[in-house]
Order: C-alpha cells, then structure tokens, then sequence
C-alpha cells in the first residue's frame, strides 16, 4: 500500500510557472541573454541557482551567481504578491484534503526556494497537510538527480516502493525514476515541450486521483 505521496510544487500544486518565466525573461533581458524558449524548457524543474551556474559559464556572465539568484526571486516575489487571481490547481486541495484524511503522509520536493515554498504555503494555508518540506537548494545537483526524491523518502521513512511522486517536468519525472519511485505526471497547458512519457501514469486533471485508488497502486 502506498503510504507517502510526495508532491512537486510549481506546475502541481499551483501554476506559478507563468510567474516564474516572466522573472526568467525579465532577468535574460536584463541580462542581455538570448535565451530560447526550447533552451528554458530544458530548465524547467531544475533549481535557480543551477539555472544560473549553467548560464554564467554559457555566456561568461560576470554577475555572482546569488546576485542573478536574489534578482529573480524578487521579481518573482513581486509579480506573485501582486497577482490576486492566483490559486492553487483545480482539484489539488480536495485531493490533499482526502489523501490526509485516509492517513496518507505527505511531502513536497520542489526545486523552489525554502523563502518561495513558504511564500506558497503560507498564502494558501497548506502547512497542516505536509509533513516535510524539502527544497533543491539543499542539493548540489538539480532534477533529473534523484537526489531531493530519495531525501523526501527518507524523512517520510517510506521505502521508495511505497511511495508515489507526482510531477508536471520531464526532468522531475525522470528524477522520480531514478530513485525508483512510481511517477505520475500531471499533463498541462505548460508542459508543452516536457517529454513525459517516462512517467507510470499520465493524468490531465486531478479529479482523476483520489486516496483510495493511489494508496491501491502497486509499483512493478
């Protein structure tokens, strides 16, 4: 029986990836970056820090990188605090909500930041449901290394067979892979571009999920 579920955040719980692609852009710009639209698919589950170092020895950037890193998160933080209309994704507070109620533990492991995971959680009130946070600043290595999966196992004390990750990037979805934990991918308008095919099971709404049928999933 599965017994921890370990959630992705941005592009899973909410859709804050519009957000974070307008402080990406904006900081290129800035920056006098010609980064492509195919280029920052590619960047998509990985932390911002690693964003970074990729970007400064591509283009011989002379900013530090937590200068470019400090840069983004304010202009994500100003753009998330002046968007009224954000919510979390349709149907992933009720699947929280039954998942914890059927004695489901829950994790999130996201490549945000600690400062922009809490900005989320405290908005939305999500602390109660999750027992462990878990953020890829803490990692050397970002998405697809299975790393943040493995830790996120490891503090819910769950063998990785009775855990499932849900994702909406191909480089999370191959993260979960390598660490040998059953992925389901969340198909969205912005996984345009996400290879997911790795995944075990493709959803497209989150209506399609509820406690029981996940904790009745057996991993091959």
């Amino acid at each position: 029986m599965i017994r921890t579920v370990i959630f992705d955040m941005d592009g899973v719980i909410i859709d804050t990836e519009p957000i974070h692609r307008h402080a990406f852009f904006t900081e290129f710009a800035e920056l006098g970056i010609p980064v492509s639209a195919a280029e920052y698919a590619t960047f998509l589950g990985k932390s911002t820090r690693n964003v970074f170092q990729v970007l400064k020895q591509k283009y011989s950037l002379p900013q530090d990188v937590e200068a470019m890193v400090a840069r983004k998160r304010e202009l994500f933080n100003q753009a998330f605090d002046e968007d009224a209309a954000l919510d979390l994704l349709p149907g992933v507070r009720a699947l929280i909500e039954d998942l914890r109620q059927h004695d489901v533990q829950l994790i999130v492991a996201s490549s945000a930041s600690k400062a922009t995971i809490a900005r989320v959680f405290d908005r939305f009130a999500l602390r109660p449901y999750f027992a462990h946070i878990v953020s890829g600043e803490d990692f050397a290595e970002s998405k697809p290394h299975p790393a943040i999966f493995l830790r996120a196992a490891e503090l819910a004390e769950t063998p990785v067979m009775k855990c499932i990750v849900i994702e909406d990037a191909a480089n999370g979805v191959a993260a979960a892979k390598a660490a040998g934990i059953y992925c389901i991918a969340y198909v969205s308008p912005h996984s345009e571009g996400q290879d997911l095919q790795q995944a075990d099971r493709l959803i497209r709404d989150f209506g399609e999920l509820d406690a029981a049928g996940i904790q009745a999933i057996k991993p091959a």
